[in-house]
C-alpha cells in the first residue's frame, strides 16, 4: 500500500530544506542581537542635564542621577517629570534600536508567516 502525503525518501525537498537552514541561521543572528541589545545602557537626560537616567537594553533602570540644583522640597512634581520625562526618552531610544535591531535581520521577509 502506498503512503500518502510525505516526501520520496523521507526527506525534505530541496528548497525547504534550504529554507529551514536559513530560518535557523536567522533565529541564531536574532539571539545574538537580542543578547548585544540587552548588554547596552543608553543614558538620557531632562531639564537640560539636570536629570539622568540610564537603562539597560533590558529595559531596566540602571542609575539616576540628579542634579542638587533640581532637588526642590516645594517643588517636588517637577523633579517627577524630570525624572519620567528622561526615563521614558531612554526606554524609547531603546526600543528603538532594537526594533532597528531585528529590522536589519528581517528585512527582506516583508510579510511572511514567520
Amino acid at each position: 500500500m502506498a503512503k500518502r502525503g510525505g516526501f520520496p525518501g523521507g526527506g525534505m525537498p530541496g528548497n525547504m530544506g534550504q529554507l529551514m537552514k536559513q530560518a535557523q541561521k536567522m533565529q541564531r543572528q536574532m539571539e545574538e542581537a537580542q543578547k548585544e541589545l540587552e548588554e547596552k545602557e543608553i543614558t538620557k537626560t531632562s531639564g537640560g542635564g539636570a536629570v539622568s537616567v540610564t537603562v539597560t537594553g533590558k529595559r531596566e533602570i540602571k542609575e539616576i542621577k540628579l542634579d542638587p540644583e533640581v532637588v526642590d522640597p516645594d517643588d517636588i512634581e517637577m523633579l517627577e517629570d524630570l525624572i519620567m520625562a528622561a526615563t521614558n526618552e531612554a526606554l524609547r531610544e531603546v526600543e528603538e534600536q532594537s526594533q532597528a535591531a531585528m529590522s536589519k535581520m528581517t528585512g527582506g521577509l516583508g510579510g511572511l508567516p514567520f
